[in-house]
Parts: structure tokens; C-alpha cells; sequence
């Protein structure tokens, strides 16, 4: 978890330093979330998400460099600098996908494969609060209900879908009973060892062929949607809602945001949300807490750990910004796999591009006076546990 904080942390700074540009999806917060789940499914299960996809890249195989070299846009990264932030993929895993809640019937598409060649593997198709209500999302629940698909549907609720509060877009902020028929449970997910137990209870549950599972991770992200967007949000604004028998109330004096739901009162603190939720929520801590608490490990242990995560990552951030950009004769690469060279016609129609499926990765070039860079980490997956 603190790898996968430090690479988000990094990719944060780099995005200010004007080095990643356009969009740029940070989940630091949510850890428990990507650790646990992958402590828990089998290598050779399969996952896919939305658009925070940099730390469930890592926790599938991706090297940090690998990652940082595609924030980045160059040649060295995981798509070949073209894909960015939301495009990084790896074996069993498909990457984010932009478009709001496009994963789940692709997921759910990714379970019916395994039926139809009846193996023994789970899908994992992860989505936020703010695609919960998507259309296409109900119809993948029924399909797969419908057929029992061997699929896990986690929905990330973080309270806020891009800016916009749980209590203003959903009537049923209960996200683990929208399945319907499909039986569904509710999940600390800033606890990582609940996260984990819980996925592998609904893995277990789908690989019985008892159908799929939803499941609600509740989570906090400390970041905004995207880092390009501004620092203020439909956090800060005032609003009077009253939909019915529904009353939200946000007072911004107080920063404090009631939502009266039937029975259920909430509340929201605004504006110093994210420095209440760290002290006594933040994934990493509890975790460490829980380990000291056990005697599982010293301060100093976890000094060490904190020490050589910064040294690796930073390692990593070196090589991932020693690669070039992508030439342009690269552009039309991989239109078809394992095929001859394909012509294709470029900006106008005297201009002709390659279509090539392979090509060898690129070297970093190597400046005198300096040594050859590293080899690429296989692995600088975070423990969970």
C-alpha cells in the first residue's frame, strides 16, 4: 500500500511539474481497496476498473517504471506512451476505461468467457458511486444473475462522484442492494484485511457457481476527480434540496452537510473533510496501527519499509523519464496482433504510415559519465498484509 501510495504521490508532483499532461486520476485513499482485493484473488482470476486505474495496474504486474513512463507519454510505458493515465494494461487485466461505467458489462462479458470455456476463474469488474446509476450497469446485474456468471461487482463509494455528494445523485445510496436478486454486502474499504476477507468470501461465492456478487467498498479518496480539476467543487457550494420526503440541507458556516433520508441522518463535514478523514481513517495507518498494536512489527521496521519504498519509486521515476517519446512511425502500431506489416494512410492522402504488431522495447539512451540504466521491475507490488 505505501508503493502504491508513493507512485501516486510521484505521479502527482510530475503532473504539476507539467510533465503529465491531461487528464491524471489519482486514488491515493483508497489503497485497502486495490491491496485487498488483489490479496485475495487468485493470479489467475481477472480484473478491470474504471478510470483511477495506476494502482490496480501495479497490483497486476505493471512495473512503476512502466506506469510513469505512460503518465508520461513516452515510448517505455506500458502502452507505449499513447494510452495515459486511464489506458494501462497488463495481463488479466483491462485497464480503465473512460467511458463512466463501460467496465461492468465488459466484466460481466470478461465472466461469461469463463463460463462458456468453464474454467474456474472470477472476474472482478470494479466501478465508482458516480457509475452506479448508469443504465448499462443494471443490465449487466441482470445478464448476469440471469446466466450466474462467475463475476465480482466492487463498487468504490468514495461519497463523491467527480464533485458531486452521494446524497444529491443516487435516491438509494445503498449500493450493495441494487443488484437486486444478486446478494450483495457492505465492506469498510479503508480496512484492508476486511477488504480482503471479503473478497475472497464473494470470490469463493462465484466460483461455487452461485452467480455474481456485489460488493460496496466504503472509501475516501483525498484527491479531486481528476488533478487537472480546480481546487473547488460541489463541495463548496450551497445548496437547499428537497426532493419529495427527501431534505438535504448543506450549510457551509458550520461545513457541515445533513442528509435525512427516511430514517438515515448523515453527515458530511466540508471544506477540512479530507484532514478529518487522515488522522483516524486513512488505510495505511490503521493497517500500521494494527501491526504495532500486534507486535507484528517495530517503528523502525516501518521506517525501513517507508525508506526503501521512496528509494524504489524514485529509482523507477528515473528510468521511466529517461525513455523518448513514441517516434511517429509508431503511431498506427498494433491495429491487428501478430500480423504482417499493414499500410495505413496517414493525415492526408499522400502521407503513409506502418501498421507493425511487435516491436522491440525501447533502450533509454545512456549519457557519458553515466551507468546503464536498471532493468525494469518485474514486480514492486505492495504488501497488504
Amino acid at each position: 500500500m505505501q508503493t502504491l501510495r508513493q507512485v501516486e504521490a510521484t505521479a502527482d508532483q510530475l503532473y504539476k511539474q507539467k510533465v503529465i499532461r491531461g487528464f491524471c486520476r489519482l486514488n491515493i485513499g483508497q489503497e485497502a481497496c486495490v491491496a485487498g482485493i488483489e490479496a485475495a484473488v487468485a493470479p489467475s482470476d481477472h480484473l478491470i476498473t474504471g478510470c483511477h486505474a495506476h494502482s490496480y495496474a501495479h497490483t497486476r504486474g505493471v512495473a512503476v517504471s512502466d506506469i510513469l513512463s505512460e503518465l508520461t507519454g513516452r515510448a517505455g510505458g506500458v502502452a507505449k506512451g499513447r494510452g495515459g493515465s486511464m489506458h494501462l494494461y497488463a495481463p488479466r487485466f483491462y485497464g480503465g476505461n473512460g467511458s463512466v461505467g463501460a467496465q461492468v458489462p465488459l466484466g460481466a462479458g470478461v465472466a461469461l468467457a469463463f463460463q462458456y470455456r468453464n474454467t474456474d476463474q472470477v472476474c472482478v469488474a470494479v466501478y465508482g458511486d458516480g457509475a452506479a446509476s448508469q443504465g448499462q450497469v443494471f443490465e449487466a446485474f441482470n445478464m448476469a444473475a440471469l446466466w450466474k456468471l462467475p463475476c465480482v461487482f466492487v463498487c468504490e463509494n468514495h461519497q463523491y462522484g467527480t464533485g458531486t455528494p452521494l446524497g444529491r445523485a443516487s435516491a438509494s445510496p445503498a449500493h450493495y442492494r441494487r443488484g437486486g436478486v444478486i446478494p450483495g454486502i457492505r465492506v469498510d474499504g479503508m480496512d484492508v484485511l476486511g477488504v480482503r476477507e471479503a473478497t475472497r468470501f464473494a470470490a469463493e461465492h462465484c466460483r461455487s457457481g452461485k452467480g455474481p456478487m456485489v460488493m460496496e467498498l466504503l472509501t475516501y479518496c483525498y484527491h479531486r476527480h481528476s488533478t487537472s480539476d480546480p481546487g473547488v467543487s460541489s463541495r463548496q457550494e450551497v445548496q437547499e434540496v428537497r426532493p419529495g420526503q427527501e431534505v438535504q440541507e448543506v450549510r457551509l458556516g458550520q461545513e457541515v452537510q445533513e442528509v435525512r433520508l427516511g430514517q438515515e441522518v448523515q453527515e458530511v463535514r466540508l471544506g477540512q473533510e479530507v484532514q478529518e478523514v487522515r488522522p483516524g481513517r486513512d488505510p495505511i495507518a490503521l493497517l500500521k496501527e494494527r501491526m504495532l498494536g500486534s507486535n507484528m512489527a517495530s517503528v523502525q521496521e516501518f521506517k525501513a519499509v517507508d525508506m526503501v519504498v521512496h528509494q524504489e519509486v524514485e529509482e523507477a521515476s528515473r528510468l521511466a523519464m529517461s525513455y523518448p517519446a513514441p517516434p511517429l512511425e509508431c503511431l498506427c502500431d498494433h491495429i491487428y496482433c501478430n500480423q504482417p506489416p499493414l499500410g495505413v494512410r496517414g493525415t492526408h492522402p499522400w502521407s503513409r504510415l506502418t501498421s507493425v504488431s511487435q516491436r522491440p522495447r525501447p533502450t533509454p539512451p545512456v549519457h557519458r559519465g553515466q551507468r546503464s540504466p536498471p532493468a525494469p521491475q518485474k514486480h514492486l507490488v505492495a504488501q497488504s498484509v
